[in-house]
């Protein structure tokens, strides 16, 4: 019997000559769960995209449960019966649930939407796969676990038979990705079959049944039993050497407290509260990791305490001096360092080397500039090292930044954070989009800091990384933190998770003593 989906040779090539995919052979079999891993730019997302029609191959052949089929675009992807649920939620705030699942195919009564059912088929089809929403919640008012449901519930609608699910799990909680796993596995349970592209290994083990591996647009692992490789033997077939999961961290030896934030809140222009009284301290030799859901505030924290955003009240203190209010160069000598979550926006300029990215903020003082000189002999010489140090991969220092793959990219900034020696350290999603490879050198690097007795910030929307790096840990939830934990084996996602959701928070007291 001939694979459900089957793609044979496949070979992506862009105009600008990137081969995004080369002679790629990827089959499903019919009623699976199959994982599809690699790192950034290993060419998954460019399969997938083919499969949806969202791209077409430069050479290569489809085949759906045997038959040969060409998918021009994700219309005819969807008349065949295939359906993606992309990371970024395709959905009309604005619009309720029932009317964003039935939006291009809505019931009729005449020349008018029966809205009545379409909430009484968003009901059935919900009750049916065991995805349950609320058919007349809009959907701007509605969790994020809740959103993605209703992206699920629209591809059935449509009549999806296989389900592309994008790192369907990159912004839930635990409890929330719990919920998705039970989905999936009803899914499967119905007769649908599940294409499930992710980053997360531990999750590759709990919900497939095979994994495909790719690297530089090849497959090097082909629908491999779940049962059969470890973690470990996914992650070396995915950057093609042995990966450390867990860092290695000597027991604290905690200092004074460097940073002092109290009662910090910030109101957006449009008079939104982002951040509602938040108080903590960042101690001298601790990882102090902020967890939580995304756009719970984190972002708005990072980028007040970094001088890119005004804070509405409070204070903030780096080692005794005021910080909150002042531009990013006064806050950087005051002794912050800040690697942004938007790297491509805040971290570096594109088309700038990557020697005078690792300068920008010091070209003005010695030993670059001396008496209004400035000397770039000294600023390549400074490069040449940092990229050594932190195994930047260039062709040279001259090189523009724009002409790096993310992990380098991530590095650079690194680079240039950690050599300015901070007091405090505020690293914001540090290792997003960046590959295995990258993350574990990133992390490591943090850890270092921590060692040399620096203060370090940690905001991730990865809870096992916050987990795995942090001394202590504060959870936030509609812009205020709800709960600070002493990081042990007593503390489990699960915990944190019903804080994350605004299931349980300490009391005022309780985050005082623990601050």
């Amino acid at each position: 019997m001939p694979p459900f989906v089957e793609m044979r040779d496949i070979v992506k090539i862009y105009p600008n000559g990137v081969v995004a995919n080369r002679g790629v052979h990827f089959s499903v079999e019919k009623g699976e769960i199959h994982a599809l891993v690699g790192e950034n730019g290993a060419g998954k997302t460019t399969l997938m995209k083919i499969l949806y029609g969202m791209e077409h191959p430069t050479a290569g052949q489809i085949f759906l449960e045997g038959r040969p089929v060409r998918i021009q675009n994700p219309h005819q992807a969807i008349d065949l019966g295939i359906g993606m649920v992309h990371q970024n939620f395709m959905l009309i705030p604005s619009f309720t649930i029932a009317q964003n699942i039935v939006l291009g195919q809505e019931p009729r009564r005449g020349r008018f939407i029966d809205f009545e059912a379409a909430a009484r088929l968003t009901t059935e089809l919900s009750q049916t796969y065991g995805l349950q929403v609320d058919p007349q919640a809009r959907v701007e008012a509605t969790p994020v676990g809740m959103r993605q449901r209703v992206e699920i519930l629209k591809t059935l609608y449509r009549g999806a038979n296989l389900l592309i699910l994008d790192e369907p799990t990159a912004v839930l909680t635990p409890q929330e990705t719990a919920d998705l796993f039970r989905a999936v596995r009803r899914l499967v349970a119905e007769g649908k079959t599940v294409i499930f592209i992710t980053h997360k290994l531990v999750e590759v083990k709990q919900i497939a049944d095979r994994v495909t591996v790719m690297r530089h647009g090849e497959v090097t692992g082909e629908a491999l039993r779940t049962a059969d490789v470890s973690e470990a033997d996914i992650a070396q077939l995915m950057v093609g050497r042995k990966v450390l999961f867990r860092i290695e961290k000597p027991p604290q030896q905690r200092g004074p407290a460097v940073a002092q934030v109290r009662d910090l809140s910030y109101i957006s222009e449009t008079g939104r509260p982002l951040l509602r009284e938040v108080s903590f301290n960042v101690y001298a030799g601790e990882i102090l990791g902020i967890a939580g859901v995304e756009g719970n505030g984190q972002t708005e924290l990072a980028e007040v305490l970094s001088g890119l955003k005004p804070p509405t009240t409070g204070q903030a203190l780096v080692n005794g001096r005021p910080v909150l209010g002042k531009g990013p160069r006064q806050v950087r000598q005051a002794g912050v360092a800040h690697i942004p979550e938007d790297r491509l926006t805040n971290g570096v300029a594109l088309d700038a080397s990557i020697a005078d990215n690792l300068v920008v903020d010091r070209y003005f003082r010695p030993p670059f500039t001396r008496r209004g000189v400035m000397y770039p002999r000294l600023i390549r010489r400074h490069a040449r090292d940092l990229m050594h140090r932190f195994d930047i991969r260039a062709a040279s220092e001259e090189s523009p930044v724009k002409s790096l793959s993310g992990g380098n990219m991530q590095k650079v900034i690194v680079a240039r954070e950690f050599s300015s020696e901070p007091a405090l350290l505020i690293a914001a999603q540090p290792t997003r989009g960046i590959d295995i490879g990258a993350a574990e050198f990133v992390r490591q690097q943090l850890v270092q800091k921590r060692n040399e007795g620096k203060a370090v910030l940690l905001i991730s929307a990865d809870l096992a990384e916050v987990m795995s790096l942090a001394d202590r840990i504060a959870v936030m939830f509609k812009g205020r933190i709800v709960g600070i934990f002493q990081n042990g084996p007593d503390i489990t996602e699960e915990e944190l998770g019903l804080y994350m959701l605004g299931l349980k928070q300490q009391s005022p007291d309780e985050i005082e003593t623990l601050q």
